[in-house]
């Protein structure tokens, strides 16, 4: 396959979860205990994100051990807006809305893996690395019990594992791990890649027990990493349990959004280019994902600003500039429409971004991302690069 005569790489799709994934799916010492949702935000999940509110797809959820995880708005309020737009009141514009959502037809087919291998043939997709949705806040508590945080990662990569059954050699895993327990994401980092073929593992950016990335504890995980030849990709969500960037907003979930996803990426690419990671595992690939790519020059800038004058590090502890690291081991997601992507790659050239549709969140340009993608004036080059070759490399995929 091929649109436009590019082939196209993927790097951030998302599955849509089922509500009882976890009662399913999690050993049996933590059904209890174990993160669900309703049916029905299953079932109508993202497509609420076409409606006039502008949901998010995780209203609702129960998080671990049944505590509520933070919503975009109380849960009870989101029920009622919805229902009454859908149901009580059919003469409303949203209704409407819904009948003719990019995702209304997918809702409904309760998001198999044959609508989102339908949708990567809508966009002319050829291969992609799978992320969740709701399992974004799976593990977005602070104080998880470290067994049961490790369930909950160990029973979402199985379910995904039986995903993906229904598209082999098109849609790869991102396993998710538990930094509750480094040991226990090791271990899970290793039955992942050997046992069920994933090609990365997933991390949320926000500190788990204030523990920065550059910590030592963290080292045997990088190590991991490096030694079994995958990326580890940082992706935020909104909405958490945990530090993020936004939270001082509350209940605004347009400044929250506008927040979260790019400045946790800026501070989890601070931590490896800056806190000395990369210069401690120098064959680790990260990647930083959904949150675009245009900051980049400019942290990149800023940081070797400081490690030029020694500001609070010398050259010993960190011989390179940190931008030195980024472009020797790091990629950045670029949206659809993004078109600042050409300064980016008139900076600082075209080999650290990969492209993502982030199909089915609300962002997403679907079904013309790639379309979106090849109207910005880049070079033949810069767009094999980014559709294609970057994030081939990045996940070491060989056909």
């Amino acid at each position: 396959m091929a649109r436009a005569g590019y082939k196209v790489f993927d790097s951030d799709m998302h599955c849509v979860e089922p509500p009882d994934l976890w009662e399913r799916y999690i050993d049996p010492r933590y059904r209890e205990r174990a993160p669900r949702s309703s049916e029905f935000a299953f079932r109508n999940a993202v497509v609420y994100m076409e409606l006039e509110q502008r949901l998010m797809p995780w209203f609702d959820p129960v998080g671990p051990d049944g505590r509520p995880l933070p919503s975009v708005l109380p849960s009870a309020q989101v029920r009622t807006a919805v229902r009454q737009a859908m149901e009580q009141r059919p003469e409303s514009r949203s209704l409407e809305r819904f009948q003719q959502s990019r995702f209304a037809d997918f809702s409904r087919r309760g998001w198999s893996v044959d609508t989102q291998l339908e949708a990567m043939e809508t966009e002319g997709v050829d291969v992609t690395v799978v992320f969740p949705t709701s399992g974004l806040l799976a593990l977005a508590v602070d104080d998880l019990e470290p067994g049961f945080a490790n369930a909950v990662a160990r029973a979402y990569n199985n379910w995904l594992y039986d995903y993906m059954k229904g598209a082999p050699g098109r849609m790869f895993g991102a396993a998710m791990v538990s930094p509750h327990s480094v040991e226990d994401a090791v271990r899970e980092t290793h039955r992942a890649v050997k046992e069920l073929g994933f090609k990365a593992i997933f991390l949320r950016p926000n500190p788990v027990h204030g523990r920065q990335w550059y910590d030592p504890a963290y080292d045997a995980l990088w190590k991991a990493c490096t030694e079994l030849n995958i990326p580890v990709v940082f992706h935020e969500g909104v909405g958490s349990h945990l530090p993020q960037a936004g939270s001082r907003f509350g209940n605004n979930i347009f400044l929250r959004h506008v927040a979260c996803h790019s400045m946790e990426m800026m501070y989890a690419a601070m931590a490896f280019c800056g806190g000395g990671v990369l210069a401690k595992h120098p064959a680790l690939r990260v990647g930083f994902f959904e949150g675009n790519c245009s900051w980049v020059p400019w942290l990149l800038h800023r940081m070797d600003e400081h490690w030029e004058i020694e500001l609070g590090v010398s050259h010993q502890q960190l011989p390179e500039p940190p931008s030195h690291y980024f472009r020797r081991q790091c990629v950045v997601s670029v949206e659809a429409d993004e078109d600042f992507v050409a300064h980016v790659i008139e900076h600082m050239g075209a080999d650290n971004i990969v492209f993502s549709t982030d199909w089915p969140h609300p962002d997403s340009r679907y079904p013309q991302a790639v379309e979106r993608l090849l109207e910005i004036p880049l070079s033949e080059s810069a767009r094999r690069r980014l559709l294609w070759e970057n994030c081939a490399r990045f996940y070491g995929w060989s056909e």
